[in-house]
């Protein structure tokens, strides 16, 4: 019978599923695969029927020339890729896209894409942040309204401080003379 987390079909811990290639791996792979598809292209006998009259004459020459034709023309094409990879630092955009991605994998909410109408795209990006930075001069509005408050209080009790010390020094004013 089969159990809870045991060998066998079903959930429960089993051997580990392996990572999917890296980019620069299936890059790689699409090459060789184009090299192959390039090279049964151009069959042996299609080269021996482009040039029938050497091929009837010398059929071992034919064959060499063909295979250096071959490994000329596949060595040159990985150069030239290789050349495109270094130039363009492709090993390093490949990995940083293949981080990208896995990070991505953990996000809940579904990444922006656009609509095709600017004026929509604009929005939807912008009102957000407008609304936030709306948020923030609100609040920073608040703390300055409060402190103003408290600035117009001091006032007042300075403004009814000096009207008591007016009034005691008239008093004093009255009483000296």
């Amino acid at each position: 019978a089969a159990g809870g987390g045991g060998p066998g079909p079903g959930p429960g811990p089993g051997p580990p599923v392996p990572a999917a290639p890296g980019r620069a791996q299936v890059f790689t792979t699409v090459v060789d695969t184009f090299l192959e598809k390039l090279a049964a292209a151009g069959s042996y006998q299609r080269f021996a029927n482009c040039y029938r009259c050497f091929y009837k004459l010398q059929p071992e020459m034919t064959r060499s020339i063909y295979d250096q034709f071959i490994s000329q023309l596949q060595s040159s094409i990985k150069e030239e890729i290789q050349e495109v990879k270094d130039e363009g630092n492709l090993d390093v955009l490949f990995n940083s896209l293949d981080k990208i991605v896995e990070e991505a994998k953990n996000r809940e909410e579904p990444a922006w894409r656009p609509s095709g109408i600017p004026e929509e795209d604009v929005r939807s990006a912008m009102v957000p942040y407008l609304l936030k930075h709306r948020s923030y001069l609100r609040k920073v509005l608040k703390e300055k309204e409060e402190e103003n408050r408290k600035v117009a209080e001091s006032v007042l009790a300075g403004r009814d401080r000096i009207a008591e010390l007016q009034q005691l020094i008239e008093a004093r004013k009255h009483a000296w003379q």
